[in-house]
């Protein structure tokens, strides 16, 4: 226990048991309490993390390693983190920024409209690009456009944008750990889409299984404080209240999905370092023009 409420009349004395930060109370309110047990959350970005369990595993593609949770004396079990810059902001772009749809309910219905993106790619580097890329200056990028693009190719684009993301952050987890997750854990706002995660089940070739509950954040914090105060005894006693919605199963074969991959890896390249890449503009004042005329 770290403490207790003093300034709050009505909990008063209730105990301060449990920090965590955000993501790693995710990891524990998904119940990925084994080596190689991931999850993903889809929130404005999207945060993958992966137990290791006891064993500090430092990465050779730019993830980052974290402590997951210690409970009690026990030992400190540990974490790779991967983070994606944009993930459900893309949706709210196409809301507020283009104005194509009124609600994210509405990108989902386009989506779902056409049997894929037409060619088109959406890399949605607003703000750069996060792990395992780390490009400060990546720029948003939307190519293969044509006469036959429409809203809705643009929506499926924009989905599959973020789901390209997150395969990209778990080829790197592979690459580091040499083994293949039998399945990924989803929460936050956007693992609402159903056509996002099953493109997201598409792209990984494993199953995409969304909880009953999606806000499994709060739902760590508070099975570790309850942990602390011996309200649940050990995590065993707490694994049988996490309930499965939906399990997405992959349909895409490995050829199509590989191609599409390699596909998005072409357009990230050219999203790259564009910022550096424009040369700066200097504008001759007046003044100057006339005396370069002269």
């Amino acid at each position: 226990m770290y403490g207790e409420v003093t300034t709050i009349p009505s909990i008063k004395g209730v105990p301060i048991s449990g920090i965590a930060g955000d993501q790693q109370a995710s990891l524990f309110g998904q119940m990925c309490l084994q080596p190689g047990s991931s999850k993903c959350t889809y929130g404005t970005g999207c945060f993958l993390l992966q137990n290791t369990g006891t064993h500090v595993q430092p990465s050779r593609n730019r993830l980052l390693t974290t402590i997951a949770w210690r409970l009690g004396s026990d030992p400190i079990h540990y974490a790779q983190e991967g983070s994606v810059f944009i993930g459900g902001a893309t949706i709210q772009w196409l809301r507020d920024g283009l104005g194509l749809v009124r609600s994210a309910q509405e990108v989902d219905s386009l989506a779902q409209s056409v049997p894929d993106s037409g060619g088109v790619f959406l890399v949605p580097a607003f703000a750069g690009l996060g792990a395992p890329h780390w490009d400060a200056y990546a720029r948003g990028l939307m190519i293969g456009i044509t006469r036959d693009t429409s809203a809705a190719h643009i929506a499926r684009a924009a989905l599959e944008g973020i789901a390209f993301q997150v395969a990209d952050l778990l080829d790197a987890m592979r690459a580091d750990t040499g083994t293949s997750i039998p399945e990924l854990r989803v929460d936050g706002g956007a693992a609402r889409s159903e056509p996002l995660m099953q493109i997201q089940a598409d792209l990984l070739g494993c199953p995409v299984v969304r909880p009953s509950g999606t806000e499994t954040t709060a739902l760590g914090a508070a099975y570790l404080a309850g942990l602390a105060v011996r309200y649940w005894k050990s995590p065993a006693s707490i694994a049988s209240q996490w309930k499965v919605d939906r399990i997405f199963k992959p349909r895409m074969s490995k050829d199509q999905s590989g191609a599409l991959r390699a596909r998005w890896s072409d357009a990230l390249e050219r999203a790259k370092e564009w910022e550096q890449a424009v040369p700066a503009r200097k504008s001759a004042s007046p003044k100057t023009s006339r005396r370069a005329r002269a």
